[in-house]
């Protein structure tokens, strides 16, 4: 018997939803509705100084409004740090992490690509960042939607950062920690985290785990490179007619529009009319 698929919409809290996150939401939410699995939704909040007061309760009213129903309750990773915590000092204690004080101008004078040098220290240091000795360096994996994808060696084997110096834990860290505790099965989202796929998938190696499966969907762009996002002060979608950017969201994956109708309709519609193969096979799709 197959497993249960499961698939997640994870945000940060540092604005609206923006037309670019209603793409994501979406495209994760028919894959996983479509194959009759579950979808979760984490808000990822672990980096207060880009966070928004507020923005995590009007992320969850803005995905109700427009119609998307999560099957467990809301994982918050502030809540997850203790668990974060704990992985670091195992992988410390074990000698598979280590403590690094290198700062980005000494990398630079390195060649810009980490050498590993603060795990060669003797007595071993005891604060600072905290490096994941890469053991496994991959530095390919396949997606779902795009086939083979291959990153840079030196950007692939590098020891990189798990915590950083000013105590905050690294992205790549909670994500890969947090997917492995909801038993997600494939992770859909933005082409924007294409690269960090690749230490990820390095992480569930140290992890003795299975990764999941990769499904990265095409940015929205206003020009070459320039992704519609929070931190660009893209605009909320609107909350008051949910339609016509549901099926704009469509019409960007590809997707046939549906009839316009109450958000939880028309993501029924949408949901029993999904193709995969529709999706446009590119890393960004200028608006």
């Amino acid at each position: 018997m197959t497993a249960l698929y499961r698939g997640r919409f994870a945000p940060s809290p540092s604005g609206p939803l923006h037309f670019g996150s209603l793409v994501a939401a979406l495209g994760s939410y028919l894959r996983a509705k479509s194959l009759g699995g579950q979808w979760l939704v984490r808000i990822e909040d672990i980096d207060p100084p880009r966070e928004i007061a507020g923005a995590s309760s009007q992320i969850l009213k803005t995905l109700t409004a427009y119609g998307f129903e999560w099957d467990e309750d809301v994982l918050y990773q502030s809540q997850r740090t203790a668990a974060y915590q704990a992985q670091i000092d195992s992988w410390i204690a074990q000698g598979q992490a280590y403590f690094c004080q290198c700062s980005r101008k000494q990398i630079q004078a390195m060649g810009g690509t980490y050498d590993g040098r603060c795990n060669r220290c003797s007595p071993k240091l005891t604060s600072g960042a905290v490096r994941i000795v890469n053991h496994s360096k991959i530095d390919r994996f396949d997606d779902v939607l795009m086939g083979t994808i291959i990153q840079d060696a030196h950007f692939s084997g590098e020891d990189f950062i798990i915590k950083r110096s000013d105590g905050l834990y690294a992205y790549q860290l909670a994500v890969v920690l947090d997917d492995a505790y909801q038993g997600i099965t494939e992770v859909v989202r933005g082409s924007d985290l294409l690269q960090p796929t690749v230490r990820q998938i390095s992480l569930y190696r140290s992890l003795g785990l299975a990764e999941p499966g990769w499904l990265h969907l095409p940015l929205a762009c206003t020009e070459p490179g320039f992704k519609l996002s929070k931190q660009n002060h893209a605009q909320g979608i609107d909350l008051l007619n949910p339609g016509p950017s549901i099926n704009a969201a469509l019409g960007f994956l590809g997707q046939a529009a549906v009839e316009l109708a109450s958000p939880t309709i028309m993501l029924e519609q949408a949901v029993a009319q999904f193709k995969l193969e529709a999706i446009p096979v590119k890393t960004e799709i200028l608006l």
